[in-house]
């Protein structure tokens, strides 16, 4: 019987430097029967030159360009309107995934009846180095925990489009995959992650991560746009948010022993 295809969305702008670890990362995989549906937001860099020359010897890899710069949640809307797969998996251009990945999430899946998963983490700087971290998150994971913090990695998620449809991405150019992962609680009410790290998340220098000031805008931006939440209310989420992140996910954030 053959397994089911998994379609696996990844946005790009100026990634040539860690565009073909990312993708090695997914041809690695030891489940096979998946597609890459990548779309480039206009880089300006040599990024599709290379996924090009890997699309060649590789006919999973499908890739396109957007008409205009239009942020990433408009690149996944335009790989997911193209994806064929059972599955949808997200990936962003610069993480990669561990060669298990795909095969234990859908196996986990099967044998749970689950139609959504994700898993943990390892966090590697710019160059790939380990940073010694993993983040975990909570193993029955409710909407209202996710409501007050994102504890889902984009770069782990699987849902099941014959369980959800295709699920549209928020044109907001940032917190998109929080957003998306809200709407996926909303209707089942409660997550289980596999509870093993099955990727490595790349922190940038120029990153959201690395900045708390953009961290409290975009998320403030959640609550203001995507709830339509009134300012004094949006302000009140705020508070619960950042007494979340502050002093209950850090609980979920390991030091490890280097792994890669």
């Amino acid at each position: 019987m053959e397994k089911p295809l998994v379609s696996i969305l990844i946005p790009t702008f100026n990634s040539e430097k860690f565009i073909s670890g990312t993708i090695l990362s997914v041809q690695n995989q030891s489940y096979t029967n998946w597609e890459i549906i990548l779309v480039d937001d206009c880089s300006t860099d040599a990024t599709l030159v290379t996924v090009a020359e890997l699309a060649l010897n590789d006919n999973r890899i499908q890739y396109s360009k957007l008409d205009k710069n239009s942020g990433t949640g408009v690149a996944r809307n335009s790989a997911l309107a193209a994806a064929k797969g059972s599955y949808i998996a997200f990936l962003d251009a610069d993480d990669l995934w561990k060669p298990n990945k795909l095969a234990l999430q859908i196996n986990f899946m099967q044998t749970n009846k689950l139609p959504f998963t994700f898993s943990f983490y390892e966090c590697i700087n710019e160059d790939g180095k380990p940073l010694n971290k993993r983040v975990e998150a909570p193993i029955n994971l409710s909407y209202r925990q996710l409501f007050f913090c994102n504890y889902i990695g984009n770069l782990t998620a699987i849902y099941n489009v014959n369980f959800f449809g295709k699920i549209p991405i928020s044109a907001i150019r940032k917190r998109q995959d929080w957003m998306l992962w809200l709407t996926v609680l909303k209707k089942i009410k409660i997550a289980h992650p596999v509870p093993e790290s099955l990727a490595y998340y790349r922190i940038r220098d120029n990153s959201i991560s690395t900045s708390k000031f953009d961290l409290i805008k975009y998320n403030f931006a959640v609550y203001r746009k995507f709830y339509g939440f009134s300012f004094p209310i949006a302000v009140a989420c705020m508070k619960l948010f950042l007494f979340t992140q502050l002093l209950i996910k850090p609980r979920y954030i390991k030091k490890i022993k280097p792994s890669i």
